[in-house]
């Protein structure tokens, strides 16, 4: 085989490891999704109201550290290469799933969501992989991939943490920690390596902080605004993974199974959006049209599950939400477009760290409002949904003002 036809087999190579690892690591965090009332109630002898604000400072947890580590992982992919950084995020993703197996209190259940989100730094890794082997303009397509995988993930993990919740609220751990070790064992294998020697740049800790990496995105042109759309974005579709099983146990009384149905449900409407949509909406309608789609449906759906009064509306709900999963591939490609190719990892970092620090405030904030309202004496728990609704219609203005003022390069 010719150089060339090496290079391209490698790239193939790590083009289709990247998309299973993101695939598996969200069936991992699927799995404990639907049981995590129930853990966090058995571990701490609280009640649900108590659980949820507890999975909000959880949640928390997760995204300070992906917060502070994000931009030093996407920094040491940049001077070392994709392939170590990769592989140490999955197999450390296994190891937090066992300590959350195991856990006997609280604070090891923190402890674990730490780790868990030092490890999920693999999606910084998995996209300077994506933007290394993948062309400018095809970006956006290819960063719809990611979005399928992860909402493929979404269709089978609940589903499965589901069912393997009735057999008790840690047996999806185990599951977890089973997939991302075989998983990483895969890697070992067939992970080549996409970021050649003399592409790598020179390690700075002034760039490798999350701080850092805002004062250096203000050398490229346009990237900080779309990094406040982004922020505002996240902080207001943390709801779901603040609030979502708390709300379906409080609102409608589902089971652990029910939970998981309806996320594999809406995984499946991800998947058919982010994987088969986006690249013919973004060859229709453009990037920034296909942006405007997603927050006017993610604005609709947040409202609208406030509204909901049972499952068919729900799933309804879920059809309309659908183009949502077009907002974050769609802003990182044009964030993507506007750095160079030897500071992908850098761009990739710094996007973690502002969503990590979004989700982190909305998670909180969300889990508390949910909280607030639904322990008071008039039990309220869509509250936290009209808030959300309203936040990203104002996302969405935010957005086209960016643009307005960006010159139209959108």
């Amino acid at each position: 085989m010719s150089e060339v036809g090496v290079v391209r087999a490698g790239q193939g190579r790590a083009g289709s490891f990247v998309l299973i690892t993101v695939f598996l690591d969200m069936v991992g965090f699927g799995i404990i999704i639907p049981v995590m009332p129930e853990l966090i109630g058995d571990v701490g002898h609280v009640d649900l109201a108590s659980a949820a604000r507890i999975g909000g400072w959880m949640a928390a947890a997760y995204s300070l550290v992906q917060f502070l580590s994000g931009p030093l992982m996407g920094n040491l992919s940049d001077r070392f290469g994709r392939r170590p950084l990769m592989l140490l995020a999955v197999f450390g993703l296994g190891v937090d799933f066992l300590i959350q197996a195991l856990a006997p209190t609280l604070g090891w259940l923190f402890v674990g969501r730490g780790l868990a989100g030092l490890c999920g730094a693999s999606w910084v890794i998995a996209n300077a992989f994506i933007a290394d082997v993948t062309a400018p303009e095809d970006r956006a397509r290819a960063f719809g991939r990611m979005g399928a995988a992860f909402g493929l993930g979404f269709v089978i993990g609940p589903a499965i943490g589901g069912i393997l919740g009735e057999y008790g609220p840690r047996v999806p751990f185990y599951a977890a920690a089973a997939i991302s070790l075989m998983n990483f064992a895969y890697g070992l294998f067939v992970l080549p390596e996409t970021l050649d020697a003399a592409r790598r740049r020179r390690f700075d800790w002034a760039r490798a902080n999350p701080f850092g990496a805002f004062r250096v995105f203000r050398t490229y042109s346009g990237v900080l605004p779309m990094c406040a759309v982004m922020a505002a974005y996240f902080f207001f579709s943390s709801v779901y993974p603040a609030t979502w099983p708390f709300w379906a146990k409080a609102k409608f009384g589902w089971s652990e199974a029910m939970i998981g149905v309806t996320l594999a449900m809406f995984g499946v409407i991800m998947a058919v959006f982010q994987g088969g949509l986006s690249g013919p909406a973004v060859k229709r309608f453009g990037e920034f049209r296909t942006v405007l789609i997603g927050l006017v449906s993610a604005a609709i759906a947040a409202t609208g599950y406030g509204l909901a009064g049972g499952l068919a509306f729900v799933f309804v709900l879920m059809v309309v939400h659908g183009p949502e999963g077009f907002v974050h591939p769609m802003l990182t490609a044009l964030m993507s477009q506007r750095v160079p190719e030897n500071a992908q990892g850098e761009l990739q970092g710094g996007i973690s760290a502002i969503t990590n620090i979004a989700m982190l405030a909305g998670t909180v904030f969300f889990a508390q409002v949910f909280g607030l309202f639904l322990s008071g004496p008039m039990a309220a728990p869509n509250i936290a949904f009209f808030i959300a609704g309203g936040g990203l219609f104002l996302t969405l203005g935010l957005f086209l003002w960016v643009v307005g003022h960006d010159g139209g390069r959108a």
